[in-house]
């Protein structure tokens, strides 16, 4: 059964399915429902897009699992803005929870929702042999929301509040979907930039460098 990977923008779409070609992987275009789809035989996955924010992604997957038939993992895939030290440009965070940073609940506070990584999925990515492949892998949360965190100040707020590796907007959208779905699921994401101020030009300089990482990973991970 295939594993759809599901990323927000198109931009991140076309640098991964240009280095997962360039890896020598043929690509065949289909689709799903409404949904144009990329397939990739070789190793057994689906590449779709998911839209930009929480509610467009949770919708796109929801639509792509009723019409990709027997899914057995759901990736969202794409770029994080990194907040810790030690995570560089080019690394690679594996979500073992997404945690909902935005869902703030103020007649009842209680911790943000935090939804977790699929734990077959993480332990086979923890054996994946990345020591020759020029970036690092990293397991830990992901926070999630619909926010761009373009400040040291922010960045430090969010990270003392979650303790999260690293910082995008659609994985909880993703991750509710899948839980109403009962698939598995899994967040990925290849870090941009530092949630800072050099955010949004940093993004477009190193989105296609994110991107081939990514395309390493999945490929020796499916491939195996």
């Amino acid at each position: 059964m295939p594993t759809l990977i599901v990323l927000p923008l198109q931009a991140e779409i076309d640098q991964l399915s240009d280095a997962l070609r360039a890896s020598g992987l043929r690509l065949e275009r289909t689709a799903a429902g409404r949904l144009d789809v990329v397939s990739l035989p070789e190793i057994g996955a689906l590449i779709a897009r998911g839209g930009h924010g929480k509610a467009q992604f949770a919708l796109h997957t929801r639509h792509l699992l009723d019409h990709a038939r027997h899914v057995d993992l759901v990736v969202c895939a794409g770029v994080a803005g990194a907040l810790v030290e030690g995570i560089v440009v080019g690394d690679v965070v594996v979500g073992t929870r997404t945690i909902e940073h935005d869902f703030q609940r103020r007649f009842s506070p209680r911790p943000a929702p935090a939804f977790e990584g699929d734990a077959a999925a993480i332990l086979s990515l923890r054996a994946v042999d990345t020591r020759d492949a020029g970036f690092a892998v990293h397991f830990g949360d992901v926070a999630s929301g619909d926010e761009d965190i373009v400040s040291v100040d922010r960045a430090q707020a969010l990270r003392d509040a979650t303790g999260a590796l690293a910082v995008a907007w659609e994985g909880a959208g993703g991750a509710r979907a899948c839980g109403f779905s009962a698939t598995p699921y899994l967040e990925l994401r290849a870090v941009t930039d530092q949630a800072n101020v050099e955010a949004s030009s940093h993004f477009a300089q190193h989105l296609p460098l994110a991107m081939r990482n990514l395309a390493t990973l999945l490929a020796r991970w499916l491939g195996r």
